[in-house]
């Protein structure tokens, strides 16, 4: 057996204490060398091993909208609480009131003649009798017609003019210049037309007058009738 000096024993059991008390206190350090990164909700973590940490946690979900707040894509109302309209629904009711005038929204007459040099002047009236205000332009369709429905001669011609927008109020009329040679003067073949066919402007359904002019002519010299834009009233 080695005897080993008291001093000996008493430096080995100083250096392993100082070893067991290194050890300790590495281990009551409150982060590890190999712990993670303790990362706040929301916010990335630090880099490790050269790349960027993802978020620790999800993004969170969008506040509910409080009830009865109104949403950006909610319908504008197009009434007011008080019955008034909005600017939207008053700006399609006045397009509507000053749309053109339709067939079924007019009455048409033909006005009394004022001859002069041989010719036959018949203003040709429609007038506006629907509710609403509406609007004639241009000129209208016209064609003579015998008792069966037959058609006399050929349709008027356009005299040259410039087109104006007529608006009408309900009631109002505007006019367009019917004129024909008298035929017993420039000798063309003539008729005794029942009716006239006047077709408003625009328009597919015509309203049927009763002629009130006599002879007209149908074919031969002279046989054109001729037909102006529509004018505001009911007559020159």
């Amino acid at each position: 057996m080695v005897y080993t000096p008291r001093s000996a024993r008493h430096g080995a059991l100083l250096v392993g204490t100082v070893a067991v008390l290194g050890l300790l206190t590495g281990c009551g350090n409150g982060q590890e060398a190999g712990s993670p990164p303790i990362t706040a909700s929301g916010t990335a973590a630090p880099a490790q091993d050269g790349k960027s940490g993802s978020a620790s946690a999800p993004a969170s979900a969008p506040a509910s909208v409080p009830a009865g707040t109104p949403t950006a894509s909610a319908p504008r109302s197009t009434a007011s609480a008080g019955g008034g309209t909005t600017p939207a629904t008053t700006r399609t009711a006045s397009q509507a009131a000053g749309s053109r005038c339709h067939t079924s929204e007019l009455g048409a007459a033909v006005g009394r003649n004022d001859p002069g040099a041989g010719q036959e002047n018949f203003p040709v009236v429609l007038t506006n009798t629907s509710g609403r205000t509406c609007t004639l332009r241009g000129y209208p369709g016209a064609a003579f017609v015998n008792g069966s429905g037959g058609r006399l001669g050929a349709d008027p011609r356009r005299e040259p003019g410039s087109a104006v927008t007529v608006t009408l109020r309900p009631g109002q009329s505007a006019w367009a210049g019917l004129t024909f040679s008298n035929p017993e003067v420039s000798g063309a073949k003539q008729a005794t037309p029942a009716a006239l066919l006047v077709t408003p402007p625009d328009e597919r359904d015509s309203l049927k007058v009763a002629w009130p002019g006599g002879p007209v002519p149908v074919a031969g010299n002279s046989s054109s009738v001729r037909l102006t834009v529509l004018s505001p009233g009911a007559a020159p």
